[in-house]
Parts: C-alpha cells; structure tokens; sequence
C-alpha cells in the first residue's frame, strides 16, 4: 500500500440541489484562487532553486501550469517545506512554449543539483505533464524519486479546441506528445506517480483526464482547476506522497485504488 489513507467513495449519487450547490461553491472558491493568484503572478519570473544543496539532500522541484508563474506556487511551496523539512525550487515560463522545450528546461534546472540529491517532482496542470514526461520518455534521471500532479491533462483536455494552438497545442485530446508520454509508461514503471484530479475542473475536460492511468489517484470535489493550488486538503495529500517518499526511499507504490474527498473543506489561504 502507498501508505496514505483512503477516503472510500460515497455510493449513492448525489441529489440535484447538492450538484447545484457544489458547483457553485466550486465556482465561487475559483474565483478567488484566480484573485489570490493573480497578486503572486509578477514573482519568482526568474528561476528559483535552493543555495548551497549538500550532497544526499532532497529537493521538491514544482512547476507550475499555462497562463501562470512560479509566483502562484508560492503558497504549495511553504505548506510542503513546513511539513517535509525538504528545500523546493521552481521555474517559470511564458505561455506557448512546447512541452519538449520545458522538459529540456527542467533537465538544465536538475542539472544545477547535486548528483546524489533524491528529487520529487510536483507539477500543476501542464507541470504535471511535464514531470512525467521528463522521467518517462527522456533519458531518465536515477534521482527523481516520485512525480505528483495536479490537474493535469494526461489524456489531454477538450477545452484545448477553444484555445489558440499556440498556447496549448499539446494539451489535446489528440496530442502526440500525450500519447507518446501514455505509451511510454513502462520506462519509468518504478517511480511512483500520484494524480490529484478534481471533478469540477473547469479546464481538464472531462474531468477524469486529469488521472494517469498508472499510480494513485486521488479525486477531489468542489475545487475548481487553480483552487488546487490553494486548497489544504490537496496540500494534505501532496505532502504526505512526499513524507511517504521520504520515509521509504525505495518504495515502490503499488496502490492503484482511488481515493475520493466526498465534501469540500478547508479554506484558502491569504496571499503574503
């Protein structure tokens, strides 16, 4: 077991009203993780990666999605530092930019750590899919240890037809880059990947192609697509991936149940 609890699925479905009311609540608490996120947008614009790593030091590396920055992770970043004792890094990048070009960008970035520095990777929407990518089809990096992602479109997402090309054209549904990545799982079979979906995502459509098919999953209800960021339910679950990590350094997750939170909770947190 990957050593997490699991929040079993409730079985009965839920009434209209209640469906009424998530959404909306799931709407309402988008709104303001759009409004936090766009206070924290103008920082960390450079790349941001701990001083001074000593050797055998682990490093949590989160990559941010499309039409964000570095700055909007801040938050994630203090819950896992506060609750790991692990030192994070992060990078930004413009919108447009193809996601074989931001995994050569994360190998210059892991290239600045020491060789022995066992590496998480934990990446939002696009960063998740870059994470994955990056430890299955490159050449592989022996330290990266696990790869957590939020809101990612593995199976490419729907909404991607109503965006310009140019700004995610391998988001998809038919993207190659997917497919090659979905292919290719067997490379990296031995890291460990938990996927963190939502169901009222209002980006990855339909919601369920935020879940690789290989690892944990872990489905949360009534957050939308960037409340993920700030939600400390989903920092809960990031977090103990990363204790877990830590704790069995050669582990192996062989859970592949789905968790699900049946009820939002938790509130987000004010920008600082």
């Amino acid at each position: 077991m990957f050593g997490i609890p699991t929040v079993r699925p409730i079985k009965s479905k839920p009434l209209p009203a209640q469906r009424v009311g998530r959404a909306a609540l799931a709407l309402a608490r988008e709104t303001r993780a759009l409004l936090i996120q766009s206070t924290m947008m103008h920082r960390d614009l450079s790349p941001s990666m701990p001083r001074d790593v000593a050797e055998g030091e682990p490093v949590v590396v989160v990559l941010h999605g499309l039409f964000a920055t570095a700055g909007a992770l801040r938050p994630l970043r203090r819950r896992i530092e506060l609750a790991t004792g692990c030192r994070t890094g992060s990078f930004s990048y413009e919108p447009g930019c193809d996601l074989t070009t931001l995994v050569e960008r994360l190998r210059g970035l892991l290239g600045t750590l020491p060789a022995t520095s066992p590496i998480d990777l934990v990446g939002h929407s696009m960063g998740g899919v870059v994470s994955r990518y990056y430890v299955q089809v490159g050449d592989g990096d022996p330290r990266v240890r696990q790869t957590i992602s939020l809101a990612s479109p593995f199976r490419g997402s729907n909404i991607a037809k109503f965006v310009p090309d140019f700004f995610c054209h391998d988001l998809g549904p038919d993207s190659a880059v997917l497919h090659r990545l979905l292919r290719h799982h067997d490379r990296a079979a031995h890291i460990p990947h938990t996927s963190i979906a939502s169901t009222h995502d209002q980006l990855v459509w339909p919601w369920h192609s935020a879940i690789y098919p290989h690892g944990r999953r872990v489905i949360i209800s009534a957050c939308g697509h960037n409340t993920l960021l700030f939600d400390p339910t989903v920092a809960e679950h990031v977090t103990r991936a990363l204790l877990h990590s830590s704790a069995n350094p050669k582990s192996v997750s062989a859970d592949h149940k789905m968790a699900r939170e049946p009820s939002a909770r938790g509130s987000l947190p004010l920008a600082s």
